[in-house]
């Protein structure tokens, strides 16, 4: 079986050329509850999350077992309140609408541990970079619910770098540059009213990687002069140092105030004290705010720094081409070990679409094939799924990649296993993960640039025995009942997504 009907697919298409490689089947009118099955918040913080339900509209929302202090919309699916005492909380979750229902558990837990499983969303700086604005993230908000895609649970909108201003306010902390981001509140009260989480940046030095203002200063004022941009970014030197007084706890207070709740805190290399002084100021907050690391965080340094933070970069920033998305397919394996529900390794974000780092919008360089790759093993991997495109030029074959809920369960899956190579031939290789339920999702890679290659997964590399049937997930179609192994052959810089489950 190929990867669909592209074997050769090796030249980036226009977007007007693609939808004759979608492999997700069209939605019926029926409503589908899709996204997480779990969702963790600590005692007594805010409860914020959107039962994500594709299908026609509008959708009336009801739950059983709804703990004491939460409130559900019945119209938009939202969840507020909270809870107090700790522990797991367990409901079921009816959708309605005039084609049929769904029903599905859900399950609230509560306690210390957060982002049970990986955050889906958007930032800003693979389309956006330094020319980003608060205008531009709203429209992209919007857009995020008016394509559908919040229906499948993509829910967080992160605005990168260089939205800082100067320190002030009733907190003395960094506040937006008001040229571009001119009411904050605004924007994060509309991103909440679409049903949408609202993500922020920063660092603890004393400048950020676009020369804004960060954490730490020299002067116990906070003051901040932008220096010159050619100075290396090095920590033992200005403008890339963490200063002498630091001002964390300031912003943590006006980020909660604000109500964010994402925060992607960025500098090289990340280290323990810092980090877990962000951790233990967003705990205090009063609010649930998910601490993502970057970038290229050191691996000696991940068993310390994994337990107090819920993401962290695995490497540098990746760009819309092959080789920087082969770099991160088969070679994740040595993070595995601290990957887990609420601790997530995160190898960048994603390059399909219209991106442009801040430059005239293009379509990805990735071919079909390598976008199939890309979305394949981030969803194996179980690692944050955050969108870097424009999300107003989304054409149906992005759409199709980011809309089968099949694939992005692979990704939601309660377990939260990350996947592992189990078969290497040559450069190519099988990930394969366990799901929750005993079966097993599993990816066949061809990272060859010429050739179809046949590749199979062995039961016994799996540590099974037995009968088991093959979906092909990206068709949503059953292949058969297979014995001892599954092959196929799968297109260069292409892959084959299964799903494996025990004929009973």
């Amino acid at each position: 079986m190929m990867c669909g009907v592209y074997t050769s697919v090796l030249k980036a298409q226009t977007s007007d050329s693609l939808s004759k490689y979608i492999l997700t089947p069209k939605q019926g009118p029926e409503p589908h509850i899709n996204g997480p099955k779990i969702f963790g918040v600590r005692p007594g913080h805010p409860i914020v999350f959107k039962i994500p339900v594709s299908g026609i509209k509008p959708v009336s929302y009801e739950i059983e077992n709804l703990p004491k202090g939460v409130k559900l919309n019945k119209t938009t699916g939202q969840l507020s309140g909270s809870i107090e005492k700790e522990g797991e909380y367990k409901m079921v979750v009816t959708a309605k609408n005039r084609a049929g229902k769904a029903i599905r558990s859900f399950t609230i837990i509560v306690g210390e541990t957060i982002a049970l499983t990986p955050p889906m969303g958007w930032n800003s700086w693979n389309i956006y970079a330094s020319k980003v604005t608060q205008e531009l993230v709203l429209v992209n908000a919007r857009a995020m619910v008016s394509s559908g895609l919040i229906d499948h649970g993509w829910s967080y909108m992160n605005t990168d770098d260089v939205w800082q201003g100067k320190r002030g306010g009733e907190f003395h902390a960094i506040l937006p540059d008001s040229t571009i981001f001119p009411d904050m509140q605004a924007m994060v009260n509309e991103i909440h009213q679409l049903g949408l989480k609202a993500g922020i940046y920063s660092t603890p030095w004393v400048e950020s990687y676009g020369h804004r203002i960060g954490g730490s200063a020299m002067n116990p004022e906070g003051t901040f002069e932008k220096t010159k941009e050619n100075i290396p970014r090095n920590k033992k030197q200005l403008p890339y140092a963490i200063g002498t007084y630091k001002f964390i706890n300031n912003d943590v207070k006006q980020w909660a105030k604000w109500g964010f709740d994402y925060l992607k805190y960025d500098w090289n290399p990340a280290e323990l004290p810092e980090t877990k002084e962000m951790y233990d100021a967003l705990r205090a907050s009063g609010r649930d705010i998910v601490l993502s690391l970057s970038n290229s965080i050191p691996f000696a340094s991940i068993g310390d720094l994994s337990k107090v933070s819920n993401a962290w970069r695995t490497g540098g920033d990746i760009r819309d081409n092959w080789r920087s998305l082969k770099s991160r397919v088969l070679t994740q394996d040595k993070w595995a070990p601290f990957a887990g529900p609420g601790h997530w390794n995160d190898p960048d974000m994603m390059i399909v679409g219209y991106v442009g780092w801040g430059k005239e919008p293009k379509p990805t360089q990735l071919t079909p094939d390598e976008q199939y790759t890309h979305m394949t093993a981030w969803c194996l991997q179980s690692v944050p799924l955050l969108l870097g495109n424009d999300l107003t030029k989304l054409d149906d074959f992005t759409l199709s990649l980011l809309t089968n809920d099949e694939v992005l369960a692979i990704n939601q899956d309660p377990q939260g296993k990350q996947a592992t190579v189990v078969t290497k031939i040559d450069s190519c290789g099988v990930l394969a993960k366990p799901l929750e339920d005993g079966s097993i999702a599993a990816g066949l890679f061809n990272i060859t640039d010429s050739l179809a290659r046949k590749l199979a997964v062995k039961w016994s590399d799996l540590g099974i025995t037995g009968k088991w049937i093959v979906r092909d997930l990206w068709r949503q179609k059953d292949l058969g009942m297979f014995e001892s192994e599954f092959a196929a052959n799968v297109a260069p810089h292409g892959v084959v997504m299964i799903r494996l489950r025990k004929v009973k």
